[in-house]
């Protein structure tokens, strides 16, 4: 028969365990209700099992674009992913659609969908260059950022390019008027060179500048307070590389990397062990600074191997941590990262779904992650 003392300290252990967790919060500090329960709720839920993503999953999929209630990723399971990615890409530039063809109107109430679904939004954003707005990201220019903060033109430009951002995550709301809370993540794969923030045009420092410009703006000078904001990185070699660019503890709510499957023949395949190695130094990383990791994008382009679900996208990522690992998007026959029904790798595909910690909506809708945190 325990004492009232053995009870009284397990209920105190219960109560401190708990006060941890509830304590977890973004990094703004004027962050919306919902956004602060959705940090506290990514930390907790992340210990039950990995959420599910897509980009551009209610948008289109192969043989089909903006079809109401249509995904491929449904189409085979049955049920939706529980993230959806979305990019920002040539908002900047007043364009009515993103780099990828999607309607700023539709992504937005697509956004709203997977919201009232319980799903989460993470936005990307692909910008072009505000030193010269006819280059995109892709054409790589070195001393992009050292120049931006001398060229009063072309800082303001960047301004006004935030206040659209900012104009469009304040627009993102729920039926009750509420404003979405989603991930945010800028600047990525920054241990690349393909963009023009990449690490061989522009040190560490600049890299970093442009990164607290960017969120001190955008909850300081715009009050967009319903972002958790992502750190996302490509392949890395240690956890000094992945480091070596982080802006603080203070602008990061989330981290994460991108990494695709790109097996080359008559090469020994790593890939797995590679991103496993990864993922265990991104979650000594969450850990340390208390942070959310996730894999913020990873796929092999058409999913030629059959069993690629249960032999190499399991294997990295379970028992990992990690809140959410996101697919990318199914945008053509000859260029998609899911499954659509018929394809290959669709059975093996329904393997990994039924694996009780991958999670999907159903399972996270449940969850209620805009909701408090209630003591079980």
């Amino acid at each position: 028969m325990p004492t009232i003392k053995t009870i009284l300290s397990c209920f105190l252990i219960l109560l401190l365990l708990h006060g941890a967790c509830a304590q977890v919060k973004p990094v703004n500090p004027k962050a919306t209700p919902e956004t602060r329960n959705l940090c506290t709720n990514l930390h907790r839920l992340a210990k039950k099992g990995v959420m599910f993503g897509h980009q551009d999953d209610l948008a289109y999929g192969v043989g089909w674009a903006y079809e109401a209630g249509r995904s491929d990723v449904k189409a085979v399971t049955g049920e939706y992913p529980a993230v959806f990615g979305w990019d920002l890409g040539e908002l900047e530039m007043g364009q009515q659609a993103n780099l990828d063809g999607v309607p700023f109107d539709k992504m937005r109430a697509m956004a709203q969908q997977a919201y009232a679904m319980g799903g989460l939004n993470t936005f990307s954003w692909h910008l072009h260059n505000p030193l010269e707005p006819t280059k995109t990201s892709w054409d790589k220019e070195d001393t992009t950022i050292k120049q931006l903060f001398s060229d009063k033109k072309a800082l303001a430009r960047y301004k006004s390019w935030l206040a659209t951002v900012a104009t469009f995550m304040k627009s993102l709301k729920g039926p009750e008027g509420e404003l979405i809370p989603v991930v945010f993540r800028p600047f990525h794969e920054h241990t690349g060179s393909w963009f023009w923030w990449g690490r061989d045009h522009c040190t560490p420092d600049e890299y970093i500048k442009l990164w607290r410009f960017t969120v001190d703006y955008l909850r300081k000078e715009a009050n967009v307070n319903n972002l958790l904001i992502a750190y996302s990185t490509d392949r890395f070699n240690s956890k000094e590389d992945y480091l070596e660019r982080y802006p603080g503890d203070d602008y990061v709510d989330l981290v994460g990397f991108d990494i695709y499957h790109r097996p080359r023949a008559g090469t020994a395949d790593t890939f797995v062990p590679d991103t496993r190695r990864m993922v265990e130094t991104l979650r000594e990383i969450g850990q340390e600074r208390n942070k959310v990791w996730a894999i913020t994008e990873t796929g092999l382009e058409m999913i030629p191997d059959e069993n690629w679900w249960t032999d190499t996208l399991l294997p990295i990522v379970k028992d990992s941590g990690l809140s959410y690992v996101l697919l990318w998007r199914n945008g053509r026959p000859d260029h998609y990262y899911t499954p659509y029904p018929g394809q290959t790798s669709a059975r093996n595909f329904m393997e990994l779904y039924r694996q009780p910690d991958i999670l999907f909506i159903n399972e996270v809708a449940k969850e209620q992650i805009y909701k408090p945190l209630k003591l079980k």
